[in-house]
């Protein structure tokens, strides 16, 4: 995706279709796909802003244009971009606030790239850009109002910190490092430079730590689950099992200097799909 805002009537299935969430939605019915779909779009059209190469001061700007969009489609005048979101916001009960924290969330990149932030920044970040986005998907998928807020804490941090652990090499790469300050120190890593920091020899212990805290919220997410429909719990459910095994990956290669990169093979997604999609 470019900076270019998707235009009204596009076709946010095609938009997501490179995402891995991409199968875990499509197994919706029509409306609560669309949503979903709706909702990704979005997603992604922040976080293009937010992870570009131009003047941060002009993606501060094009990230409070969306905030201001945001508003008027909540004050019943939507921009062209968000013409066709009205009616899943007024569907499934989307919140304003949830969709302002994904653009705060993704701020946090912009002023400055974030680099060995303290455990409760790291956390609210999280929050941001991945359970924010959950509180938005349980509204679609029909959960009850406080297993879905909990199952969007739980799963989007679950989420967030295995992309973390999965893209350290890539976030490097921009100049960005989302491991928290505390677990660096406790490993006797003192700098927070991200190309020094990604070749330490200690960086196993910084890592594991996380992961296990990545697989707590995995365990806590399954326990909300498993006490909700099971329809209504296919696509998170599937999402979860997706990224539960990308994190057994990354914890069975280990995560010190070279990293190879870790994929979840064919037969592992199409059974993940075969056994949650159809029930």
């Amino acid at each position: 995706m470019t900076l270019e805002a998707t235009s009204p009537g596009a076709n946010y299935g095609s938009t997501a279709s490179n995402s891995s969430f991409y199968a875990a939605m499509r197994i919706l019915p029509r409306d609560q796909r669309e949503a979903m779909f709706q909702i990704y779009s979005f997603c992604r059209q922040v976080d293009d802003i937010a992870d570009s190469d131009g003047p941060r001061d002009e993606r501060l700007v094009a990230l409070q244009e969306w905030r201001n969009d945001i508003d008027a489609l909540y004050q019943d005048h939507p921009p062209p971009r968000l013409a066709d979101y009205v009616g899943s916001v007024k569907t499934f009960r989307l919140k304003r606030e949830d969709f302002l924290a994904i653009v705060d969330g993704m701020e946090m990149d912009v002023p400055q790239d974030i680099r060995a932030p303290d455990m409760a920044t790291l956390d609210l970040y999280c929050d941001r850009v991945a359970s924010a986005v959950g509180r938005l998907s349980v509204r679609v998928f029909g959960l009850p109002e406080e297993d879905g807020i909990l199952l969007a804490h739980h799963l989007g941090r679950a989420l967030q910190l295995t992309n973390i652990l999965r893209d350290i090499d890539e976030d490097a790469g921009l100049g960005r490092l989302y491991l928290p300050r505390e677990a660096l120190l406790h490993a006797g890593i003192t700098s927070d430079d991200p190309n020094r920091v990604i070749v330490e020899r200690a960086l196993a212990k910084v890592c594991l730590p996380l992961a296990q805290r990545a697989k707590t919220h995995f365990e806590q997410s399954d326990e909300i689950m498993n006490r909700n429909k099971r329809r209504a719990v296919r696509a998170p459910r599937i999402m979860s099992k997706y990224y539960h095994a990308i994190l057994d990956l990354l914890i069975a290669r280990g995560f010190n200097a070279p990293r190879e990169p870790v994929r979840v093979s064919k037969v592992t997604r199409m059974l993940i799909l075969l056994r949650y999609a159809f029930i």
